[in-house]
């Protein structure tokens, strides 16, 4: 999610020396099998031979199971369902799966046509959702049809509110497949309430760091938090693949707590405010391929809950592989800036991005806590971005302070960027400065600025070229010019 970029003294000053690259040692990978179910994995992607990343996307990629869903189909249109666009055709379609569920699971078929859904969708384990091409789920526009409240994780504080517009909670084998539309309703009473819910967002914070029971955190009926499009909640094996989605309220798919995810060929054509394409929220085995983006925020977002409630829940995501995407957002990628409970081991390999204001960005504040790291991001295409990397990780923090983040071991190579305004940008806090990034093999055609540091330390630099000049070396900011 975008936050507004805060004025900022002028360029600091720099430091040139060459050094080597000494990558950090991963504290768990030592662990064996028998302590850390995971260890195998960790070794493959962070032990000796870990900077072969395509080894460690494949390790990561073969490791990601799919849901397993019988061959049984259940149609819309046998409960009654009319392709009108009026009349309300959520009965029919709880009707299909209700009677998908009773038969073991199945796929529940929404035909070709225009079907008007008052209310949310809610999904079950062994069910795929299956939009034919042609089809739109067109949603009610009035909040109150997303009442009774559900439980969900809202900017990665837990809580019970408005129901996401397709939302599966506790469930395994789960799908939304087929090259139909899910459209959240350009006359949403949701998206009304955009620069109104101030006061809500504040008091949900609050209620995380206070240590609020998640239970008493209710924000429904009279509260102004919007609900994403999909989200799910607590999940297992999962595929979301080639439906598009139009006029999301808020985040578009949200994976929460969501453990093999397959994200394959979605279409997310959604500009409204924090409209990211998809968060990926304390979720592991994650794989995003061959999606196009066009958002009114960042495309493809990794995230891991906020302040103390993402620190005592400590859900991490990790082994996440983002692959061969269009990304036209606001923003390109992003990691944070709720990021409390971990991001690690995460590859954004082979992406086009577009145009926009950051084509990387990476966001925390002194409430954060947690740790970045083991992140490779490399084969780009960039069109043209104000800011080509961004680190703001030190923005105002609301809530006391005293837990600064981590972010170190990040690796950018092989990158073709047509313009940038700025080419690397740096503000992180004195107590936890930046460390350990690369930039390798990156070409720049054009730039109007640098760099601009901010308690960096170790900024290396091996074959970047910035309008035909080379630069090769390490940078470290001296001191913030006043």
């Amino acid at each position: 999610m975008s936050s507004p970029r805060p004025t900022r003294p002028c360029l600091v000053s720099a430091i040139l020396a060459i050094t080597a690259l000494v990558a950090p040692a991963d504290e768990g990978s030592s662990a064996t099998a028998a302590e850390d179910p995971l260890a195998e994995l960790r070794a493959t992607v962070t032990g000796p031979g870990s900077g072969d990343v395509d080894r460690a996307i494949e390790a990561i990629i073969d490791t990601i199971r799919m849901p397993q869903i019988p061959a049984g189909e259940f149609r819309i249109t046998d409960h009654g369902a009319r392709p009108d666009g009026e009349t309300d055709a959520r009965p029919a379609i709880h009707a299909a799966i209700d009677q998908a569920v009773a038969s073991g699971g199945g796929r529940v078929i929404v035909p070709a046509g225009s079907w008007f859904c008052r209310g949310p969708i809610h999904l079950q384990s062994r069910i795929d959702l299956h939009l034919e091409e042609g089809a739109t789920i067109l949603f009610s526009p009035d909040a109150g049809d997303y009442l009774p409240a559900v439980p969900t994780r809202w900017e990665g504080t837990e809580m019970t509110g408005y129901s996401p517009l397709v939302y599966a909670a506790h469930v395994e084998d789960v799908a939304i497949t087929g090259k139909g539309t899910l459209d959240g309703n350009a006359k949403s009473e949701f998206l009304g309430w955009i620069g109104s819910s101030d006061a809500d967002v504040q008091a949900l914070r609050r209620s995380g760091v206070d240590g609020t029971p998640a239970e008493q955190r209710v924000y429904a009926a009279g509260t102004r938090l919007r609900p994403s499009m999909v989200q799910f909640f607590h999940a297992e094996r999962v595929l979301l693949e080639d439906y598009t989605t139009l006029n999301s309220p808020f985040w578009v798919n949200h994976l929460v707590y969501t453990d093999h995810a397959t994200v394959r060929r979605i279409r997310v054509d959604s500009h409204h405010a924090n409209n990211d394409g998809i968060d990926v929220d304390s979720s592991r085995y994650v794989l995003v391929e061959d999606c196009w983006f066009r958002t009114g925020d960042d495309s493809v977002v990794v995230k891991s809950g906020r302040d103390r409630d993402g620190r005592e829940v400590g859900r991490p995501s990790e082994f996440v592989v983002v692959r061969n995407n269009d990304m036209g957002g606001e923003d390109g990628i992003a990691l944070g800036s709720e990021m409390s409970g971990d991001v690690r081991h995460v590859y954004f390999t082979d992406n086009t991005l577009r145009r926009g204001m950051s084509a990387i960005r990476f966001k925390a504040n002194l409430d954060r806590g947690g740790t970045v790291e083991h992140i490779r991001v490399r084969n780009f295409t960039v069109e043209s971005f104000d800011n080509l990397f961004w680190f703001q990780l030190d923005y105002p923090g609301l809530l006391g302070g005293g837990h600064p983040s981590t972010y170190r071991d990040i690796v950018f190579e092989d990158f073709t960027v047509e313009r940038a305004g700025t080419v690397f940008e740096a503000h992180a806090p004195a107590v936890a400065p930046l460390r350990e990034v690369t930039l390798r093999n990156v070409t720049i055609k054009e730039a109007e600025n640098t760099f601009v540091l901010e308690n960096v330390e170790g900024l290396k630099l091996d074959n970047v070229v910035i309008g035909g000049q080379r630069m090769d070396g390490e940078l470290n900011s001296l001191e913030q010019a006043r």
